[in-house]
């Protein structure tokens, strides 16, 4: 370990060399302040051993200096004085000394003083090691998350499309890196849409992970074969049941809300079913509102209950607005929800921008309300707009 030793009186300097030298440490003698400090900035040493009283530099002016630079280790400081002025003493503290060496020639003295420092700036070390192993596999965790995030991202669908003559356009905002929220829309049939939505209980790893593997089964295979009955008769809730038998049978505590339904294109029908996700907002094309659906169970809670079907006319040029409840629930600086009638008249003021449009402008609106703080859920917008057919 390399001490450097800032003393102008070449007598002391080279006895405090050859002490520090026969303990088995390095010394690196300094004149005066200055080159100290110069010392300080090139060698790495860890322990200072500083005059009080030197030229260019004093001992007090070279604590302030060394404890101002942004050095990745940090430099014990041991000040010797011939003066036990308590005054002395605390400026000397507040300039950031460590300890104090008497100008007595004690060796004792002066191996207990280094001793001390030794095992002080070997603590240090220890704890900068664990601290840069730490920051490496938090590093390595940020770079995995954000993988992760850009795969996630690509199993949502490019909601900016038009599907059986629906123009649908969706926002995707996740609280954290990652997020526990799905959904998708895709063809069932030449005449059918299939759409759902799911919100994953929690947020961060766990429920992205659920998320995604929701996502996976989820497809359009998938949604035909448990949604349409043999003679093509929309049943959501038979999807939304196979999906509690499956993840209800797990021992962890997994659930997630959804909303789940099937569009026919030539009847104008949209068979849904509601399994505790907040409540879509269906706007006709006059611009009436109502809220679709009675809430129900969520997926995964609970075993052998029951789901229902309902339905309604999607007419042409109406819209259905899906959002998760990060919406609704999106508090202001003072604690204040965003609620449902906020919302309601947030899109009905907004219908005229278009489907592509609607979503960001929700987002927008939302982040202006939070005053720019991040969501504390996870946020997903699906607007849906038949198109009228001339």
């Amino acid at each position: 370990m390399s001490i450097i030793v800032a003393e102008d009186n070449i007598v002391q300097r080279t006895y405090l060399a050859q002490v520090i030298d026969r303990l088995g440490y390095h010394a690196i003698p300094a004149e005066d302040g200055e080159e100290a400090l110069a010392l300080v900035k090139s060698t790495g040493a860890q322990i200072l051993i500083s005059d009080y009283q030197m030229p260019k530099l004093n001992g007090m002016d070279l604590t302030k200096a060394v404890r101002a630079l942004d050095l990745d280790h940090y430099v014990h400081i041991i000040m010797i004085t011939s003066s036990d002025d308590d005054v002395v003493r605390a400026e000397a503290l507040e300039a950031g000394v460590d300890d104090f060496l008497s100008k007595d020639r004690h060796p004792a003295r002066l191996t207990a003083r280094l001793r001390v420092a030794s095992r002080l700036v070997h603590h240090a070390y220890e704890l900068a090691e664990q601290h840069r192993i730490l920051k490496e596999k938090n590093d390595r965790i940020e770079a995995d998350l954000k993988a992760a995030a850009s795969a996630q991202r690509q199993l949502l669908p490019d909601m900016h499309k038009e599907i059986h003559g629906i123009r649908i356009a969706s926002a995707f905002l996740p609280s954290a890196v990652v997020s526990g929220d799905m959904f998708g829309c895709v063809p069932l049939s030449p005449t059918k849409l299939g759409l759902y939505a799911v919100d994953v209980s929690g947020h961060g790893i766990h429920a992205s992970l659920l998320a995604v593997a929701i996502g996976h089964l989820i497809t359009p295979e998938y949604f035909a074969s448990t949604a349409l009955g043999p003679d093509g008769k929309p049943d959501p809730a038979a999807l939304v049941l196979d999906l509690n038998a499956r993840f209800g049978a797990s021992d962890n505590d997994d659930y997630f809300t959804m909303f789940c339904g099937i569009f026919d294109k030539d009847t104008g029908r949209l068979d849904f079913c509601q399994a505790a996700y907040p409540s879509p907002f269906y706007f006709g094309p006059e611009g009436e509102s109502q809220l679709l659906g009675d809430g129900g169970f969520p997926v995964g809670m609970f075993p052998d209950v029951p789901y229902e079907n309902h339905s309604i006319l999607f007419e042409e040029d109406a819209w259905l607005v899906i959002c998760s409840d990060a919406a609704p629930e999106a508090e202001d600086q003072n604690e204040t929800p965003f609620g449902n009638d906020r919302l309601r008249a947030l899109v009905a003021r907004n219908l005229g921008a278009g489907a592509d449009a609607l979503p960001d402008i929700i987002v927008h609106a939302l982040r202006t309300w939070r005053g720019g703080r991040a969501l504390e859920d996870d946020l997903t917008v699906v607007a849906l707009k038949r198109k009228k057919t001339t």
